[in-house]
């Protein structure tokens, strides 16, 4: 008897021991049904660039179901279709040149947060030719672009304003609706000088061998800034959507870092995925992804390195960033930090 209820004391022991640690499970939210994350539908759009590189593999994973989210992607050609999108609430997260994301937010009355950098330097100046090698050398010219009222623009006229040129007296720019167009007509010969950001540079030079890269933009912003960064592009976001959906936008967030960082270290497969999802040729993008400075940054990080930039276009064209500097609540922070 002795021995049975030794045996029955400890079986109690026992259970009670399993009960105590199921308990402390559900307390941390891994076996609660309440604690289980609910998945959010989240609209979200890119760019035919750097940045719709950035995401494709969260595009995939989202495709097959793996995604804590359930995400529609949509990419444009251009930041202008995007901004109706935003500010229709048709978008709730987006990628667009940073100074975009400074006029929105001053335009809506903090419609809209930064949530992170994805992108650094990604233009080249490209030419037909071998008569530039410095900023200086463009005086007289007539330079193509796309991206007008973008980062492109303003990083342009900087640049030739601090080389002491005047657009539209001391050098010419012309501005073509898309990145896609303005690629084409270097690319065919019809135009001799061009601005254009990575992955169309790989695409122009592979077309034409006589057109090369003249000017590494970042290279000639760090040189005349005092080697600044040059943060282009970002990721945005509705406030409403945010404050109605913090867990899902972290999830997001979280899920689109890992993506920017397969991006780097799958470069092959990430080629493959652009092709897959009509962004680019696999050849040009396995050789273009090197040179697009794709790149996670949030946080103090984030805040620091476009805070800089947004200093320097204030001085350069106030009207680039809104008419002024934003406040601090652009830039998105994680409760707790």
């Amino acid at each position: 008897m002795k021995k049975l209820l030794a045996l029955a004391l400890a079986s109690l022991l026992t259970l009670s021991m399993f009960a105590g640690c199921g308990k402390e499970k559900g307390e941390a939210g891994t076996s609660e049904p309440n604690e289980t994350y609910q998945s959010v539908d989240i609209n979200v759009a890119g760019l035919k660039g750097p940045t719709g590189i950035g995401m494709v593999r969260l595009m995939e994973q989202s495709d097959a179901g793996e995604a804590a989210n359930k995400y529609t992607f949509s990419l444009a050609s251009a930041p202008t279709e995007i901004v109706g999108k935003i500010s229709s609430g048709e978008v709730d997260i987006a990628a667009v040149p940073t100074n975009l994301a400074a006029t929105l937010y001053q335009k809506t009355n903090g419609g809209v947060k930064l949530l992170a950098v994805n992108t650094l330097g990604v233009l080249y100046l490209l030419e037909k030719g071998d008569s530039i090698h410095s900023v200086a050398d463009l005086k007289g010219k007539t330079i193509y672009a796309s991206g007008q009222g973008s980062t492109t623009e303003y990083v342009l006229n900087y640049l030739l304003e601090q080389a002491g040129m005047t657009v539209g007296e001391d050098v010419k720019v012309e501005y073509k609706a898309d990145h896609s167009e303005l690629a084409a007509l270097i690319a065919s010969g019809e135009a001799d000088i061009a601005l254009l950001p990575e992955p169309f540079v790989t695409t122009v030079t592979s077309k034409n061998a006589d057109v090369r890269v003249a000017l590494d933009i970042t290279e000639q912003w760090k040189k005349t800034t005092g080697d600044k960064e040059l943060p282009m592009g970002g990721i945005i976001v509705r406030t409403e959507f945010l404050e109605k959906n913090p867990a899902a936008v972290e999830k997001f967030l979280e899920e689109y870092k890992a993506s920017t960082e397969y991006t780097a270290t799958n470069l092959a497969e990430t080629a493959a995925l652009t092709e897959k999802y009509d962004i680019m040729k696999a050849d040009v993008a396995q050789k273009a992804i090197p040179n697009c400075n794709i790149v996670y940054l949030d946080g103090a990080a984030m805040k620091e390195s476009v805070k800089s930039f947004f200093d320097i276009l204030l001085k350069a064209d106030a009207k680039s960033i809104g008419g002024k500097l934003p406040d601090d609540a652009l830039y998105y922070e994680k409760a707790g930090n």
